[in-house]
């Protein structure tokens, strides 16, 4: 199994590292992510901070555990609204056909003609700074993925036996959608989740980075990198750690997307 699929094997077991780490972090490490101690400012990584400490004196390995939660909270949160959103969005649309089929989709090529990090942008900055706000203006750049992925595959599988056979029972486009089109298409749509969370995690962490995101002194990997770019030569410690957490699990979530499309036959 590992040799037939090992992007499987280790996407899964990164992930499963990422998210031990972001539940599980917080009651072994006892330190304060937000405590200020000014004599420890800059401490390179050693016993007791094993990270270090930023300019502030806070420790960076309890930032980085919480900055870890923060990054899947608002990572799989945005996947999942816009899995939602993008599925019903796409699939109404290619049940009901026609007019509202094209109107739909006009709607959604409007909003892929816009730059999406461009388009996260702008919506963060019109709402304001803030997790919420953050995770809505990720979510108006993440659902026409799904719903163009969701409408491709209905238009496919409508015409099938089974649907005809559900259709003729009574079942409306609601339950046709929910109970026996969208099961059908579970494989291509956990692909596009698992990648969508990778992008997303860089996503929040370079609008964190631009001071769009979580408000400081929220660790954030995003802000963490901003707070330790004047400090690159000095203390390198600051950047280089939460750069590496951010790309770590990024690679995580990009091999464990890639394993379960070999897994599932969705690519070659």
């Amino acid at each position: 199994m590992i040799r037939r699929n090992p992007s499987l094997f280790v996407g899964a077991a990164t992930v499963a590292l990422v998210a031990i780490v972001a539940l599980l972090g917080p009651f072994a490490v006892r330190a304060d992510p937000l405590a200020i101690d000014l004599s420890r400012s800059l401490a390179p990584p050693g016993p007791g901070h094993w990270l270090g400490c930023d300019s502030l004196g806070r420790d960076m390995l309890a930032r980085m555990v919480w900055g870890s939660r923060l990054s899947l909270a608002v990572s799989t949160s945005v996947v999942v609204f816009s899995l939602i959103a993008g599925s019903l969005i796409g699939g109404t649309a290619a049940l009901a056909g026609g007019r509202i089929d094209g109107l739909v989709m006009r709607a959604v090529d409007i909003v892929l003609a816009f730059p999406g990090f461009l388009l996260a942008i702008a919506l963060a900055a019109i709402l304001g700074p803030g997790l919420l706000d953050l995770v809505l203006a990720l979510t108006a750049m993440g659902w026409t993925g799904y719903a163009r992925l969701v409408r491709g595959q209905v238009l496919s599988l409508r015409e099938r036996e089974y649907v005809e056979a559900a259709r003729a029972l009574g079942a409306g486009d609601g339950r046709l959608l929910w109970r026996h089109l969208l099961p059908g298409i579970a494989g291509p749509l956990a692909v596009q989740a698992t990648f969508g969370v990778g992008g997303i995690i860089v996503a929040e962490a370079a609008l964190s980075f631009l001071g769009l995101g979580a408000r400081p002194p929220a660790p954030s990997w995003g802000n963490m990198l901003d707070a330790g770019r004047q400090f690159l030569l000095v203390a390198p410690h600051l950047t280089t750690v939460p750069g590496a957490a951010i790309g770590l699990s990024v690679l995580g979530f990009n091999l464990l997307g890639d394993g379960i499309a070999q897994a599932v036959g969705h690519r070659d």
